[in-house]
């Protein structure tokens, strides 16, 4: 049993019973906040600020790929995705899962799910200064700690388990992921461009396609950052580009 109970949302293609993820979450200690059998709902749910350590995601969803709401998710908490189908298994990683669960669902495995979850990071702490008006967070200043308005952050990168903030010069925070940043910010504008980059969105004043296929982003303050191939498609789709090259009128 584990010493702090994971609190955990499900969302399954098939059946929520026996044969689903349900029972053996809560044989391992798990609580089980809510379940889902699509993945419509489960985004709708999900859009609100909620209580949750890790979703469990079925690959195989019937009416939302699970593609479809990895992306609506975001990375506001550790994915594990599950499917029957170990052809997902490469896709699991290509969505920022923390792991890839195959079905049927042994407790060995499961639980070797749950260590990598607990590995991503606790919740960001409850007495994180942040308000509607003015979203702020702390990082290092000597011997103490300083406040940053989140709206003079340009991008935050994770290094050897450090998220550093970057608002006019490199500081260095209390995160140890970057879906600790997110999970403090849930709706803020934070979109991941690279599994070590995070960008706000509003400081994004262009991008620009490289002969390679890669994007660059401009950022104010004029520093450039690579996208992954990855991370390019969801740059392009919020911004309302189309194509690969689209990019290049941008900047």
């Amino acid at each position: 049993m584990r010493s702090v109970r994971m609190l955990v949302v499900v969302v399954e293609d098939e059946g929520l019973g026996d044969e689903g993820l349900v029972r053996p979450l809560e044989r391992a200690g798990c609580v089980v906040v809510n379940t889902f059998c699509g993945g419509a709902a489960a985004v709708e749910w999900l859009s609100r600020p909620r209580e949750v350590d890790a979703v469990f995601l079925d690959a195989n969803l019937a009416d939302l790929g699970g593609l479809k709401v990895a992306k609506a998710l975001g990375s506001r908490w550790p994915l594990v995705v599950t499917t029957s189908n170990p052809a997902h298994a490469a896709d699991a990683f290509e969505w920022d899962a923390v792991d890839y669960l195959p079905k049927p669902v042994t407790a060995m495995r499961l639980e070797r799910a749950l260590r990598r979850i607990e590995k991503e990071g606790p919740k960001v702490p409850s007495w994180l200064p942040a308000s509607p008006g003015r979203p702020r967070y702390p990082v290092q200043a000597g011997q103490g700690l300083l406040f940053v308005d989140l709206e003079k952050t340009t991008y935050f990168e994770v290094e050897n388990e450090v998220v550093w903030a970057h608002a006019g010069r490199r500081l260095r925070t209390q995160w140890k992921t970057l879906g600790d940043v997110e999970r403090a910010f849930p709706g803020w504008g934070l979109l991941r461009i690279h599994r070590h980059l995070l960008v706000r969105l509003e400081a994004v004043l262009g991008l620009k396609s490289t002969q390679g296929g890669r994007v660059l982003v401009r950022l104010a303050g004029g520093e450039e950052l690579e996208a992954s191939r990855g991370g390019a498609p969801r740059l392009r789709e919020h911004f309302r580009l189309r194509g690969p090259g689209a990019a290049r009128a941008v900047i």
